[in-house]
């Protein structure tokens, strides 16, 4: 009996240690199959345009107000909005009264001061009845022609009339009569980060896409580049112009500038490699070596398609996951697959 009680005992301590045995193996197989599957890809740096975009606001070139200087009837409004024009082009015709009148004493004292002249030529008047007539002669020239310039309005430049604040017969009381904008050339003001201050030179090239046109192209170049950087904003301002010959692009509209600075070698990573971490704007890959991820925050350039060019935090030849990554965690241990 106490053989057989002992024999028991064994066979119950052999059938323990086998289910041990074998819960630790099934332990050890279940964190083999636990391990986080992701797949992988394998980066590399390669040249990349050093592409920038802004936005601007379409300017005119240049816009003058068309107005006489002193107050006086409109007599005839020769333009209409939308009408183009070119310098020198006779625009409005004042009320010429004024203008009629001056002219016919600037007549006479022209005529006076010559038999003035020739007196005093010979002795005939006195130095100072010289003078005198020849100061009145002078002012009177001076307001004839101060309004000839008021009584016929000209153009300053080549454009197109914007603005129309009067009719023919209105009285000018103070606003403009005409607006006149020159749209050939257009230019857009964009403000570019401090750190492309020297960078940007004048004569540089730059692509123009407008809304409005469909995203249509232009060529356009850097007329002028702003001397100093706003404090607060480390931007500066920097000015491209747009030949605009056709006159098709007009003051107002919204374009896009964008700005070719060259070329950079920087690693290309998937889009959907990158992480964006909740609550911040920063973004991070997990990067695989020696069967385990990390953790590496990144910074973005660019996106190409369906890339993006990192400023750093990835080297050229790491593997970067791209797919599974939801469940991991820096450090952990993972399984590759195709």
């Amino acid at each position: 009996m106490r053989k057989l009680q002992v024999g028991l005992f064994f066979v119950l301590m052999t059938l323990m240690v086998v289910s041990c045995n074998k819960k630790q193996e099934n332990a050890e197989v279940k964190n083999v199959e636990e391990k986080p599957k992701i797949k992988v890809e394998q980066v590399e740096a390669q040249d990349v345009e050093q592409l920038y975009e802004y936005t601007a606001i379409v300017q005119a070139e240049a816009v003058n107000n068309i107005a006489p200087t002193i107050a006086g009837r409109i007599e005839k409004i020769f333009v209409e909005v939308g009408d183009r024009v070119k310098q020198g082009q006779k625009l409005v015709q004042m009320d010429a009264s004024n203008l009629t009148q001056t002219k016919t004493q600037l007549d006479n004292l022209e005529v006076n001061f010559k038999r003035i002249d020739e007196l005093y030529k010979v002795g005939g008047v006195s130095k100072a009845e010289w003078d005198a007539q020849k100061t009145q002669l002078e002012v009177t020239r001076t307001s004839y022609q101060n309004l000839l310039t008021n009584t016929q309005l000209l153009s300053p430049l080549t454009g197109v009339v914007t603005m129309r604040n009067y009719d023919s017969g209105d009285i000018y009381t103070g606003n403009p009569v005409l607006q006149i904008q020159q749209i050939s050339p257009v230019k857009m003001n964009i403000n570019v980060s401090e750190n492309q201050f020297t960078k940007v030179k004048a004569g540089m090239s730059a692509k123009v896409r407008l809304e409005v046109f469909d995203g249509e192209e232009f060529n356009g170049k850097v007329t002028l580049v702003y001397p100093t950087i706003d404090a607060r904003t480390h931007t500066f301002p920097v000015e491209v112009s747009l030949p605009n010959a056709n006159g098709k692009v007009r003051p107002g509209m919204y374009a896009r500038v964008t700005m070719n600075y060259g070329t950079v070698k920087h690693v290309v990573v998937p889009d959907n490699a990158i992480i964006k971490q909740q609550g911040s704007g920063d973004r991070f890959v997990y990067i695989y070596k020696d069967g385990k991820v990390a953790y590496k925050k990144v910074e973005l350039g660019r996106r190409m398609g369906d890339k993006y060019e990192l400023i750093s935090g990835v080297e050229d030849g790491d593997m970067v996951v791209v797919v599974g990554y939801t469940k991991l965690k820096d450090g952990m241990e993972v399984q590759v697959i195709e």
